[in-house]
């Protein structure tokens, strides 16, 4: 074999390798174990610590195997940094097992509160079909709107202005 044939065979197995690692240039990776887990709650707990809030709630809910909620968790992201001092965000991660949920929060940087329901108890409780659902929340704990399906930047505008109204 020819030196430039070794070449070219050499500069394919480095962009294999590259591609299979994801690039050369990456920075390193969070590792979900280094979140804690998400603490089970049940529906009585969840309903008593949303009435213990002095503001509204933004309760999503999410699992790591959802792909729409994949689409809508870097928008609640930027609602939470937005409206963060006035809205509580909280993530409610239904269905799914502990190792997979602290990857996706570590995937789209979600930092505000998150729950685990693995049996959909809470949801069931609020009324909530399919994932994801969204809850919105008035500052006493009650139950003021339900949204099904992904959350898009105007549908969740639009539902916090609501809320803000409500704790005027």
């Amino acid at each position: 074999m020819g030196q430039s044939a070794t070449m070219l065979k050499r500069s394919v197995v480095l962009v294999l390798i590259l591609a299979a690692c994801g690039g050369a240039a990456t920075s390193a990776p969070t590792v979900p174990g280094d979140r804690a887990d998400l603490p089970a709650t049940t529906s009585d707990e969840f309903e008593a610590h949303l009435a213990g809030l002095d503001r509204p709630a933004v309760v999503n809910v999410w699992a790591s195997w959802c792909l729409p909620c994949r689409s809508e968790a870097p928008v609640l992201n930027q609602a939470n940094e937005k409206y963060g001092e006035q809205i509580e965000f909280i993530g409610l991660d239904v269905q799914d097992n502990q190792k997979d949920a602290k990857a996706f929060l570590a995937e789209f940087g979600l930092e505000f509160d998150h729950f685990f329901d693995l049996d959909r108890e809470i949801v069931n409780h609020y009324g909530g079909i399919g994932t994801p659902v969204t809850f919105f929340i008035a500052p006493n704990g009650q139950l003021v709107k339900t949204h099904s399906g992904i959350l898009d930047e105007r549908t969740l505008a639009l539902n916090i202005d609501e809320l803000l109204k409500l704790d005027s």
